[in-house]
């Protein structure tokens, strides 16, 4: 660059030409640079790449793309670009695959690359500033003897250089590799905004103007890929990785996503091509082997971690070797605080200066911190040899301690009895939450604890988290902490504490269906209550036992513990636990049809709790009660308070809870013929259950779910639904629940004139319910097998088989399904030919729907006018010509009601309608009264064509 007569005068200028020139003092403020035509590119210090690279394109196309000539639509150019992350996890690797892509996109970087790795986590190969900057300018092209000695001086020179570079369209790539700090890596950052840098560290380093860009473990997908690769790059066409999935997948899990552990791990097997891969799992898979074992040659995970853990001053370092002393995955600060017993301010700022170095990484929500698993085992090994036995186990105490403590200052405000709510927690839903975030880390301490020689932190937590684990149904823990509780009160003789421990793991037995293991547990902690005299919790024990009595059927022997136990909560002026009981006892009613004790039941239960104020279990019984009405067909106050009970659930988060209520307003709705909404309700239901994994009341959904479609004539679909259901219940070992299922796919098949499959999977149905003795489903599948059989022809069949179904309705009381099999009973000895038979079973079922509709003010009974129109035609056919007595009442009354649901709601009963009005005006004309009968056939004048 030439100076210009004009260029300024009041401070020394360089001008040189042909070549480069700098006196060794530099006074003047600028230095002006002339390059030569050709200054050697700087490339041979570009690390090589790896032909195995894979799993981070996402980060290569985003650091490509800030490398663009004056940036693209998307985004400005970035001059400085920050890549940190925990050793090994392949940032070198990342930027040179980027720095070799950008080298080939013509005029990109057309003056080369400056590359220098400043080795900063070595103490023996460390690069000062100054030294980089000398081998820079020596590789751009000056001579020795023109750089200067101080580092100012050399930032000054080089800066200069590049943005003469730049200034020719010589751009340069500059990557500073490894920085160890801002210091290390700061004075060699360009300032001509034109020249671009990348930098790597394991430290987040505070550069101005910098693109952070930061770098995580592998999935498990692209670790597979990589571990793949790098064994194929080695031996061409070795499938021993293919060939073990399983110790392939082992390998993954215990290298963590760490790149250098799986390219270690691949150079391992590639060493010698006859190793198996499950020799290596077998060297890998111990915890204090697994750091040795993942070395080779100058590459080793162990040690790598080690430049990092050396930078680190005593009170990091101490932290650090600390932290793996917790069992989760994670911790909060707070957690940590107790583990280190510092204040949370200096507590915090240890934790931020260790995820600065990479070495731990922020978790889920600020305040936690997580570790890689193989740094975790790293930071292990270094406490067990720097830090005493005492230290630990006192360091351990302080945070099981605190786990304690604050775990059951949680579970007081989880009860919904009245009781002392801890000031540690605002309210239930900051309990909860709390719980939530430490569920991963008091579940292992619970279950670790006796171990480690902590038994009383075992007792505490397994006590405290039986409300949380019940809440959010993760009843397979709770099984867990329980049995180690036993273990350990059995040994001190503790029966109080032992019998709360039974009764905490019957309840959790019942949940996952091992309901003998339920009883027998729950039979001895009601035992050791009544013993020791502790009548109250007696009473908790006897409700939890009815409850599981009533999963075997054992009805009776369920509504005489539910009943004891609700003379004991009376005794004691427990209100709550009375309701709790009442609903429960409830239940048990309604499955021996004993439904108006069942609502009387649910409705004390639901008074006794809005008198108590507890919004949420007054939710419960109202589906209870809600549950009850509908089987007394008082459809409308069932969906009333299902309604209201699905609120109230809303209301408290209990998403579970708030699937069964749904589920009971959906079978609810259907029977309203709302069937939009009971789809939608049964939908929402199932979704709520797969996310608890629950596969048996999803089951049960589906099954409802199945019906609901099948009326809006979605057939396929229900048939679908219908089988998940039953595969589901098979799976589950419920046998009762399965024969629901294919009553109702049988249902469907038939509807659908499957009729074979159908009669097959109904007499599966039957086949259950007299295993178990249940009489009032068996009519049920009945019914349907009659009506299919007689689809099918086969009369004589159909005809056994529906009187069998009528007269187990008769026996159980079961009046309105009764007289819905007399129906069908009727239709069967019509086809049969025998009318007289036909009108008796019609008579017996207008008969009934009569009593039942008796002071109903709802409006017209669809079924009585069913029953009436099948009675007339019966009537009229059993005549042979002649009309018997009562049959033209039958059809004027039939004519009567469906005008009046018509008129209501003519979509569905306008076709019922001209039947009826047709069959009148045929028994009028064969009772010779034409003008009444040609008035009848007036009223079908634009309803339908006239008969001719």
């Amino acid at each position: 660059m030439e100076p210009q007569e004009d260029d300024r005068t009041d401070g020394t200028n360089n001008y040189i030409s042909g070549g480069v020139f700098l006196h060794t003092v530099i006074q003047g403020r600028d230095i002006t640079v002339h390059l030569p035509p050709q200054v050697p590119l700087a490339l041979s210090g570009l690390p090589e790449v790896s032909q195995a690279f894979t799993g981070r394109d996402d980060h290569l196309d985003q650091l490509l793309k800030g490398l663009v000539p004056g940036g693209t639509e998307e985004q400005k150019p970035v001059l400085v670009t920050a890549v940190s992350g925990l050793a090994g996890i392949g940032k070198t690797e990342l930027v040179a695959q980027t720095a070799h892509r950008a080298l080939k996109e013509p005029g990109w970087f057309p003056g080369g690359i400056l590359f220098v790795d400043m080795a900063g986590y070595d103490p023996e190969r460390s690069v000062s500033p100054e030294k980089a900057l000398d081998g820079w300018l020596r590789a751009l092209g000056m001579p020795g003897e023109h750089i200067p000695e101080g580092l100012q001086d050399r930032q000054r020179l080089y800066r200069s250089v590049l943005a003469a570079f730049a200034k020719q369209g010589r751009r340069i790539l500059v990557i500073i590799d490894n920085a160890a700090s801002t210091e290390q890596a700061g004075p060699l950052l360009p300032t001509d905004g034109t020249t671009a840098t990348l930098v790597t560290s394991r430290q987040a380093l505070t550069l101005r103007n910098a693109r952070h860009h930061d770098l995580d473990v592998l999935d498990e997908d692209a670790s597979a890929a990589l571990l793949e690769r790098e064994l194929r790059c080695a031996r061409d066409g070795d499938t021993r990785l293919a060939d073990a999935p399983n110790a392939t997948a082992t390998i993954i899990r215990l290298c963590a996503g760490l790149p250098l552990a799986l390219c270690i791990a691949a150079a391992l097997l590639a060493e010698f091509p006859t190793r198996p891969a499950a020799d290596l799992v077998e060297d890998l898979e111990v915890e204090h082997r697994r750091l040795g074992g993942l070395a080779l040659d100058d590459r080793a995970v162990r040690a790598s971690f080690g430049l990092s853990y050396r930078l680190l001053d005593a009170d990091r370092a101490r932290l650090f070797r600390l932290l793996p002393l917790n069992l989760g995955p994670d911790l909060s600060t707070e957690a940590a605080a107790h583990l280190a017993d510092l204040g949370l301010y200096e507590t915090k700022q240890l934790l931020l200066a260790l995820a600065r170095a990479h070495l731990i990484g922020p978790a889920a929500g600020w305040g936690r911190w997580r570790m890689h698993d193989l740094v975790r085992l790293f930071a292990d090994e270094l406490g067990h040899t720097h830090d005493g036995p005492h230290l630990r186990q006192s360091a351990r105490t302080r945070l099981f301690t605190h786990y304690e403590t604050t775990t059951a200052a949680a579970d007081t405000h989880l009860g919904l009895r009245p009781q002392p709510r801890s000031s540690r927690f605002e309210d239930r839903k900051a309990a909860l939450q709390w719980l939530d975030a430490e569920y991963a880390n008091l579940i292992p301490t619970a279950t670790t604890a006796l171990a480690l020689g902590h038994p009383t932190t075992a007792v505490s937590l397994g006590s405290s988290l039986a409300n949380y684990l019940n809440h959010h149904r993760r009843f397979h823990d709770l099984i867990t902490v329980t049995t180690t509780v036993l273990t350990i009160v059995c040994v001190f003789g503790d029966r109080h504490s032992e019998a709360m421990a039974l009764n905490n793991l019957g309840v959790a037995l019942r949940e996952v269906r091992r309901f003998g293991k339920a009883i027998d547990t729950l039979t001895k902690a009601a035992d050791i209550y009544r013993e020791t005299g502790d009548r109250h919790r007696e009473a908790m024990a006897l409700t939890s036992l009815g409850l599981a009595l009533q999963e075997v059927r054992r009805f009776g022997e369920a509504i005489d513990a539910h009943t004891k136990a609700v003379d004991i909560y009376r005794q004691f002026g427990d209100r709550h636990g009375e309701g709790g009981t009442l609903g429960n006892l409830g239940l048990a009613l309604q499955e021996v049809r004993r439904f108006g004790e069942a609502i009387d039941a649910h409705t004390k239960a639901a008074d006794l709790y809005r008198q108590l104020g507890d919004r949420h279990s007054e939710g419960k019984t109202l589906g209870n009660l809600g549950f009850a009405l509908e089987e007394v067909r008082r459809f409308g106050e069932a969906i009333d308070f299902l309604t209201k009970a699905v609120a109230i659930y809303r209301e408290f988060g209990d998403r579970h809870a708030e699937a069964t209520a749904l589920n009971n307003l959906g079978r609810a709705l259907r029977e309203m013929r709302r069937f939009g909404e009971a789809i939608d309700a049964h939908t929402k239901a199932v979704a709520i259950y797969r996310e608890f994994g629950d596969r048996h009341s999803e089951a049960g959904v589906l099954t409802n779910l199945g019906v609901a479609l099948q009326e809006v004539r979605r057939s396929g679909e229900a048939i679908d639904t219908l089988t998940k259901a039953v595969a589901i219940y098979r799976e589950t070992g419920d046998r009762h629940a399965e024969a629901t299922a294919l009553n109702n796919l049988g249902g469907v098949l038939q509807l659908v004139s499957r009729f074979g499959e159908a009669i097959d999977t109904l007499t599966k149905a039957v086949a259950i319910y007299r295993e178990f003795g249940d009489r009032h489903s068996e009519a049920m599948v009945l019914n349907n097998l009659g009506r299919t059989l007689q689809e099918v022809r086969r009369f004589g069949e159909a005809i056994n088989t529906l009187t069998k179904a009528a007269d187990i309705y008769r026996e159980t009381g079961d009046r309105h399904r009764e007289a819905t099999v007399l129906n069908s009973l009727g239709l069967a000895l019509r086809e049969a030919s025998r009318f007289g038979e036909a009108v008796a079973a019609l008579n017996q079922a207008v008969e009934i729907y009569r009593l039942l509709t008796t002071g109903d003010e709802s409006g017209p009974n669809p079924e009585l006018a069913n029953s009436l129109l099948l009675l007339a035609w019966s009537g009229l056919e059993a005549g042979q010509g002649c009309v018997l007595p009562g049959t033209l009442p039958a059809a004027e009354e039939a004519a009567d009601l469906f005008d009046r649901l018509a008129a209501e709601d003519p979509a569905s009963f306008t076709v019922q309608l001209q039947a009826s009005l047709e069959l009148l005006a045929m028994v009028l004309e064969l009772l010779h009264r034409t003008w009444e009968a040609e008035q009848v056939r007036r009223r079908l004048t634009g309803t339908a064509p006239p008969r001719e």
